[in-house]
């Protein structure tokens, strides 16, 4: 290929948003005037999950994982000065979508934005959310329902959006190998088009065939990642054309976008990182005929907490050396035709296909979510096995641990802190704008998106009528769950214990010991407080936990303080683990601790998981948490042994 057919690179993202919308908008700012070329919008726990920011569930999780988006003020702010119909915009909204994207149609308006012009992606894949990510709000059907909705409608309306991307991201997130990736991924993709065919006319079928697009992982063995995306994109030509009929090649490209392994990024000398993001770029970038269209790379020490402008922008400038400095985008496909490569990509894809055909004998991906979500945490399971035991080499955490210290997570500034105001600040207003918007009207327009979705019409012209009106995101989602009911997704721990026998010979004999001295067997509750539904560490210590002998309570995410109390009070546990990922573990474990305190549990050890940095870690410990654990505990072994000293008798008489 000569230099005047260089390629075009692909859209340069940064995954970000926090604190306010006004915060964010600042951000976004920044960001592009360095070089990005497409937005990413996160949005907080709250919004993904269809609360306002003053709801009990909310509390402290408000700017924290994301951007609190409540009502048409806050996204007005969130893109003021920002044009969107020359804009493409990628919003990580799931069971929220319909809303968001009404939200984002209202402001487009209010700029005067040619609305056919508007181009950009919602998430809309609800069922990884059961799988992995947790932030549903209802069952599994109306859920799907909801998604060909906003295809349909985007299809008459949005003819340049993306209305679904597949989302695999989170499943390798959640332990899955790579043919459990393009299985389940390419099932949800499968799900999603049966459901459409019935909404759109069977001429414009193929078009949204070729609307569908992805949202990938890749992960540090890169020539395995980069043969799995050279599988994905055969196999959905193959689904395209064998399931779907589509003849159009321009219909049945696999059309994708990668942020790369957030789940592989240590806490140990987080310096390493930066190699690492590196390595899983090149799987999605060095194949032109399986390249991502738009690449997100996380910061390097995202591991540790927030990550400043300057992480972000470091991360930026890994991509834009890549695609501006090197010759990459000069050549056509570099492995094409190369036998190590095709024999991998062939294994690959029979495994998927063997995956994909026992997800379609249950009946698809909607009615295999049990099966699947077990599939995850089995295969999550073995790989934390694999690491522990030194099967699996991780630098600087199972080998050469020692080592010069990071200067660079050095100082009080080496991370960033969301703006403890910023939660009463976005309560503020959000009360502000409910006593200002014309009340008869918010309810006249959630009167008729309570009917669309009671008689099964469309939910987005009543969704984007509502936006208009001044509804809240919690309005929207109360009108949500009352029409379609809310759910509990499975947890995918049994309480039966597996066959693994690694190294649990010792602890088994110590928990044995320790429940006859209890009189009963130990009793472990592990808990998830909050909004936060990232369960991966919450299913991993429960299993290992049940596999040590332990007895058992977890019943999942998005649980009230005191709901997880009851349930340690009627278990009678003697130890309670608490997981919180999302940097809201202050305000819900104090209130955790209240609420043993009044119900007569102060006595019962609390052990928190989670991105703790170590200022929050001692605050922890003075407020009487027994154990702290961060992502450098990753010795499960080590934990369990911790847990049964805690629950031991003996121990507490010797103290």
């Amino acid at each position: 290929m000569s230099h005047a057919q260089k390629d075009r690179p692909w859209l340069f993202r940064t995954y970000a948003g926090h604190s306010t919308a006004a915060a964010s908008n600042a951000l976004y700012r920044s960001n592009l005037s360095r070089g990005q070329t497409g937005l990413s919008v996160a949005f907080d726990l709250p919004t993904q999950t269809g609360y306002d920011s003053d709801h009990r569930l909310a509390r402290g999780e408000v700017g924290k994982v994301g951007v609190p988006i409540a009502h048409l003020g806050d996204m007005r702010a969130l893109f003021d000065g920002l044009p969107v119909e020359e804009m493409n915009t990628s919003m990580t909204i799931n069971a929220t979508a319909p809303w968001l994207l009404a939200l984002y149609i209202a402001v487009a308006e209010e700029q005067g934005a040619d609305v056919s012009k508007l181009q950009g992606t919602v998430q809309n894949d609800i069922i990884k959310e059961y799988l992995s990510r947790g932030t549903y709000v209802c069952p599994p059907r109306p859920s799907l329902n909801m998604i060909t909705d906003v295809a349909a409608y985007t299809r008459e309306h949005l003819p340049k959006w993306n209305p679904m991307n597949v989302c695999s991201y989170h499943l390798q997130e959640a332990g899955a190998t790579p043919e459990q990736e393009l299985a389940y991924a390419l099932a949800t993709a499968q799900a999603v088009l049966d459901d459409l065919r019935a909404k759109v006319p069977a001429e414009h079928f193929p078009e949204m065939v070729g609307r569908i697009s992805f949202f990938v992982n890749a992960g540090i063995r890169f020539v395995t990642e980069l043969c799995k995306m050279r599988a994905f994109t055969e196999l959905w030509d193959e689904i395209c054309r064998a399931r779907y009929g589509v003849e159009d090649e321009k219909f049945r490209r696999f059309r994708y976008g990668v942020q790369v392994n957030s789940l592989g990024l240590t806490e140990q000398q987080p310096e390493n990182n930066v190699y690492r993001i590196l390595i899983e770029m090149l799987a999605v970038t060095l194949s032109k005929n399986a390249r991502a269209r738009a690449v997100q790379l996380p910061a390097w020490n995202e591991a540790l907490g927030l990550p400043r402008p300057w992480d972000q922008q470091w991360s930026l400038r890994m991509q834009q050396i890549l695609a501006y400095e090197t010759d990459l985008l000069e050549y056509d496909d570099l492995f094409d035709g190369n036998p190590a490569v095709t024999a991998k990509v062939e294994e690959l894809k029979d495994g998927a296909r063997s995956e994909l055909a026992h997800i379609d004998a249950m009946g698809g991906a909607v009615e295999a979510i049990e099966y699947m979500k077990s599939r995850l945490v089995e295969a999550n399971s073995d790989r934390i096995g694999r690491i522990e035991q030194g099967e699996t080499t991780v630098v600087g955490v199972n080998r050469w641990q020692a080592g010069e210290p990071s200067p660079l997570t050095s100082g009080p500034e080496a991370i960033m802190v969301a703006d403890p105001e910023a939660e009463a600040d976005q309560v503020a207003r959000l009360t502000d704008w409910r006593a200002s918007r014309d009340e008869t009207r918010v309810r006249a327009a959630l009167d008729a998106l309570r009917n669309a979705c009671a008689s099964g019409q469309n939910v987005m012209p009543a969704s984007i009528a509502a936006a208009k009106a001044g509804a809240t995101t919690g309005e929207w989602g109360d009108v949500v769950r009352a029409a379609f009911g809310q759910y509990r997704a499975p947890t995918g721990v049994s309480r039966n214990p597996s066959n693994r026998t690694e190294g649990l010979d010792e602890i088994r004999a110590a928990v044995d010991a320790v429940s006859a001295r209890l009189g009963t067997r130990l009793k472990f509750l592990v808990g998830k407080p909050g909004l936060d539904g990232h369960s991966n560490g919450a299913e991993q210590i429960a299993t290992r936990a049940r596999d040590a002998g332990m007895d058992i309570t977890y019943e999942g995410i998005r649980l009230t303080p005191s709901e997880i109390v009851t349930a340690a009070r009627d278990a009678g546990a003697h130890v309670v683990g608490l997981s919180i990922l999302s940097g809201s573990h202050l305000p819900l474990i104090e209130e955790t601790l209240a609420e043993m305190t009044s119900a007569g549990l102060s006595h019962v050890p609390l052990v928190v998981g989670g991105i703790i940095p170590d200022s929050d870690a001692e605050r922890l410990r003075a407020m009487g948490v027994a154990r702290v654990y961060t992502p450098k505990d990753f010795e499960l072994n080590r934990i369990m042994f911790d847990i049964v000293a805690l629950a031991d008798p003996e121990a507490v008489a010797a103290e």
